[in-house]
């Protein structure tokens, strides 16, 4: 059993809010303890992106349920009438959908007080505090949130990134030299497309963590750029990987000169690309990624003239050979993206050391 940040400040939101209900006299505390459960969101920023339209969301529920309630009652045909009110509202006016469920909280305690019975005259200030228990939990969250082991997205997004360009380059190097399980290569890549998915949503909620002093915010524009870079490189792999994959049987019909030149230019821009990553955590020194650039570059000219001849001398068919084509174009794209990702980050540790002098 994992028990991962999210989850602790959870848990962390949770007992505040009972705390502090309890604290403030506002009962049934339960309440407050339920909406900050639901509010907790994974970035500080998106936490407050999410309590300025809770807020909104929550006064629309809460006010239509006071007037509702007041003027037809609490049967259940009038709370489910004031719900889908209250979610039309919201959503023509751009707030954010994931508050929809809390408003619907809020608009069930309030007029939750069984059918056949009538507000009395402490029904405003009985809304009044059921309203208030659900802005404690709200507010229980964005403390915490803010708080309490903010996340360190660079970190994950690093690792995560690494991890996956780690897993195709093992994929490639494995299927070029003829040794791999099929069955368990296309689930690892089924896997790896998932991957990529969630690599994109890490890079969002890294780019939406918002920095307030002005160093850290250019230092983060251009860990931005690198990141979004590096993520087209590991995503630029996963493609050469699928359609090495898919060509799997043309690759090993190729005369032999011309598997070993795609299995050594494959292994060239593996290593240049783990290579590369290293740099960036400071695992390597830095001056080899240049003869590493210029091997690569031979490598693929190499590649490109010995493929164009297949052609020409007439070793590939010509259906064979545009089978092939798209790999090749791959490898080619795969390089070029690598040389740029490389001129980046020698130009971030430029600027970078710059910022710490």
């Amino acid at each position: 059993m994992k028990f991962g940040a999210r989850i602790f400040k959870t848990g962390l939101a949770v007992i505040l809010a009972l705390y502090a209900a309890h604290l403030l006299g506002l009962e049934p505390a339960f309440f407050a303890g339920l909406t900050a459960g639901l509010t907790i969101q994974p970035s500080i920023y998106r936490t407050y992106q999410r309590i300025l339209h809770q807020v909104q969301a929550n006064f629309i529920g809460a006010a239509l349920a006071v007037i509702f309630g007041l003027a037809f009652g609490h049967e259940p045909f009038v709370i489910g009438v004031v719900v889908m009110i209250a979610i039309a509202i919201i959503l023509r006016l751009g707030l954010d959908s994931s508050t929809i469920p809390v408003t619907l909280v809020t608009i069930v305690i309030i007029m939750g007080q069984g059918p056949g019975q009538t507000p009395d005259d402490g029904y405003a200030l009985f809304a009044l505090s059921r309203f208030s228990l659900i802005m404690l939990g709200v507010f229980s969250a964005f403390l915490v949130n803010l708080f309490f082991l903010p996340p360190k997205y660079e970190n994950k997004l690093y690792d995560e990134i690494f991890a996956t360009t780690e897993n195709a380059a093992r994929w490639i190097r494995l299927i070029t030299r003829q040794d791999t399980n099929v069955q368990a290569r296309r689930e690892d890549l089924e896997e790896s497309h998932d991957k990529l998915v969630e690599l994109d949503q890490l890079y969002l909620f890294y780019k939406e963590e918002r920095n307030y002093f002005r160093n850290n915010k250019f230092a983060k524009a251009r860990k931005l750029v690198l990141f979004r870079e590096m993520l087209t490189a590991t995503r630029q792999l996963i493609h050469v990987l699928g359609s090495l994959d898919k060509r799997e049987n043309d690759f090993y019909h190729l005369p032999e000169h011309m598997q070993r030149l795609v299995q050594q230019q494959l292994d060239h821009l593996t290593n240049y690309h783990g290579r590369i990553m290293a740099r960036y955590s400071g695992k390597v020194t830095t001056q080899m990624t240049d003869f590493m650039s210029e091997e690569a570059d031979e490598g693929n000219e190499s590649l490109t003239e010995s493929f164009m001849n297949s052609y020409d001398y007439q070793e590939l068919s010509r259906e064979e050979w545009l089978n092939l084509l798209p790999l090749i174009a791959y490898i080619i794209e795969y390089n070029s993206q690598l040389d740029h990702l490389d001129r980046l980050l020698e130009s971030y540790f430029t600027y970078h050391q710059e910022d710490e002098n």
